[in-house]
């Protein structure tokens, strides 16, 4: 039985798609979805979404995590200089049968297109990020999409626990920072140096000014994610739980108006050669279409 779908209180752009396209939201009746969630993510820029992931895909990624902890790739390393375990590796889909996996075949894609309004959805990359426990490790405020050689309002990441993870211990969000208008330079996340040479302002102080803003976080569990555009401002602190590993599977997704994007000075992502050009939407083996099938 298919639902009612209802554009009502979305943006005009969003609203414009799922109306020519209801044939295409009827069918993505597997990843429930819920408008609310679909206008929250579009006011916010971020949405917590509970229990979408299955036992099977929670046990895939653990194990894949832990074969990327002993068999780290060429852009594995820890992101603490003082030693206090944060360790972050790239790319992982490439090399491990798990993460390839859950990128093709996950509900990962189908979730995004519902969020984003986009009709196709191509993977972008993978990173994962593990916290020890009592890791005083923090990961500073800052944009994802900066990093990224990457353009477009349908660019979204999964974040994906496999441990129970404390709002304290959790993403912090500036709700509604997506919508600012404003790329902020990054800065690398092992000694917080700037990029080099981007012509972007540097990121505000958050921190020193958690008042001045909506701040938002969740207690999550494994099978729970956050989603979150690209544009969205969010840090994390250390790793608070003296029992728990904080180990999180990351996953990028670019949809209908993503383009590749020449940036101007240091980009990180992507970390290798692309065959695209300046202006190319997203495609190829590097950047698989994932949804539709």
């Amino acid at each position: 039985m298919t639902r009612d779908v209802s554009t009502k209180h979305l943006t005009p752009y969003i609203a414009r798609t799922m109306e020519k396209h209801q044939a295409l939201w009827h069918s993505l009746e597997m990843t429930e979805i819920s408008m609310d969630q679909i206008r929250a993510y579009e006011k916010d820029g971020v949405v917590c979404l509970r229990g979408v992931f299955d036992q099977y895909w929670i046990d895939l990624i653990t194990s894949g995590i832990e074969a990327s902890i002993e068999t780290p790739g060429p852009h594995g390393e820890n992101y603490n200089p003082d030693g206090s375990a944060f360790f972050g590796d790239l790319d992982m889909w490439q090399r491990h049968k798990e993460f390839r996996e859950f990128v093709l075949d996950s509900p990962s894609a189908e979730l995004v297109a519902r969020l984003m309004g986009s009709i196709k959805v191509n993977f972008f990359y993978d990173q994962l990020l593990v916290k020890e426990p009592g890791s005083e490790s923090a990961t500073p405020w800052h944009q994802d999409q900066p990093y990224w050689a990457i353009s477009g309002r349908q660019v979204s990441s999964i974040w994906m626990p496999v441990d129970p993870v404390r709002s304290d211990s959790s993403l912090e969000f500036v709700a509604g920072s997506h919508q600012w208008g404003i790329e902020y330079n990054p800065r690398h996340f092992k000694d917080q140096s700037p990029y080099e040479d981007t012509g972007l302002p540097p990121m505000p102080d958050i921190e020193a000014n958690r008042s001045s803003y909506s701040i938002l976080s969740w207690d999550v569990e494994p099978g729970d994610c956050i989603v979150f555009q690209a544009m969205m401002i969010h840090g994390a602190k250390g790793n608070a739980c003296s029992q728990t590993r904080r180990r999180i599977l990351s996953t990028r997704w670019a949809g209908d108006d993503a383009r590749y994007c020449v940036r101007q000075g240091e980009t990180a992502i992507p970390t290798f050669e692309s065959n695209l050009v300046h202006g190319d939407k997203f495609s190829g083996e590097l950047f698989p279409q994932v949804w539709p099938r």
